[in-house]
């Protein structure tokens, strides 16, 4: 089994495919993952990697989990009818995202991790989540950057900084960060980076590989589909910010170290997804893993791309 790190992209429900994925590299026991890192939904899968779920785990977790009930709705967004338009423009998102961080603590307490510090391996967070500053206009990698706040990263929950991660624009609030007398508003890490692949590089020869998760995305808008309601709107906007903006996974030495993942046609929100369609996603991400595994070869690539290295580093 070699050691590796691991970088997830965010894609709301289509984080199944990588569920997938990762399952494949479990069942040959492929990699030991080392650190991890991602955005949205990304962020949440490697949050459970890290504080020590597996991949049966996450497919368990999958199965029971009634994606629907993120969507919760906070006082406001309760009013009838107009609840959610309410809470789009006093809240700016029609879902509040406290159930979701709720849970997600909850499944977090259960290994045993709270805060960072609890991940913390030889002085170093073995997590990376990326998140957005909107009001500062800045890419947030936590929990490094929150020094830049005036705040312990060590002491920050792990829960809150994934729910910073998944906060797709006018699907959830954003999550307000006051510190040093002024506040900013945090959304999901798709806005600046949906796919972090380079966040582990250094300059010299790597003691071991990045993987990268990420999405094939051939997918029909809502609104080309001649769907003409505010929700399928909104839900292309947010398909939009967290698609492939200000990145750099599409250059050779990136691609060669990614399993593509095909979303058979699964939007990022579809949070009332079928059994039927999930299973598609999970297989699709299984067999992209399989092929990837089939050709890779850590060796070879350094020999490659060795000079890639030099200068991509995020962090």
């Amino acid at each position: 089994m070699m050691k590796a790190d691991a970088v997830f992209e965010g894609g709301g429900i289509k984080g199944i495919g990588i569920v997938g994925a990762l399952s494949y590299c479990e069942s040959c026991s492929c990699f030991e993952w080392q650190r991890v890192a991602g955005t949205s939904v990304g962020a949440i899968i490697a949050a459970l990697i890290a504080a020590g779920y597996t991949a049966k785990d996450l497919k368990r977790l999958t199965i029971n989990t009634k994606y629907s009930d993120f969507l919760d709705k906070d006082s406001i967004q309760k009013v009838p009818v107009i609840g959610k338009a309410l809470g789009f423009l006093k809240e700016k998102g029609m879902y509040s995202g406290d159930k979701f961080e709720e849970g997600m603590g909850k499944v977090l307490a259960e290994k045993g991790v709270y805060k960072f510090k609890d991940l913390m391996e030889n002085g170093e967070s073995r997590l990376k989540i990326v998140a957005a500053d909107i009001t500062q206009k800045r890419m947030l990698i936590l929990p490094d950057d929150l020094r830049d706040y005036g705040i312990d990263p060590n002491e920050f929950s792990v829960a809150l900084a994934v729910r910073m991660s998944i906060s797709i624009p006018f699907y959830f609030k954003p999550v307000e960060l006051t510190a040093n007398g002024s506040t900013s508003y945090i959304v999901d890490g798709g806005v600046c980076c949906n796919f972090p692949i380079t966040i582990f590089d250094v300059s010299d020869t790597p003691r071991w590989p990045t993987i990268g998760f990420k999405f094939q995305n051939p997918d029909i808008s809502y609104t080309s589909r001649g769907r003409t309601d505010a929700l399928s709107f909104m839900a292309d906007i947010a398909d939009t910010m967290t698609g492939d903006n200000k990145t750099v996974w599409d250059k050779p030495e990136n691609l060669a170290r990614t399993i593509l993942i095909p979303t058979v046609g699964v939007e990022s929100v579809e949070f009332n997804i079928s059994d039927e369609k999930s299973i598609k996603l999970f297989k699709s991400g299984y067999r992209s893993a399989q092929e990837f595994i089939k050709n890779w070869n850590f060796e070879e690539y350094v020999k490659k791309y060795r000079t890639s290295y030099e200068d991509q580093s995020l962090a």
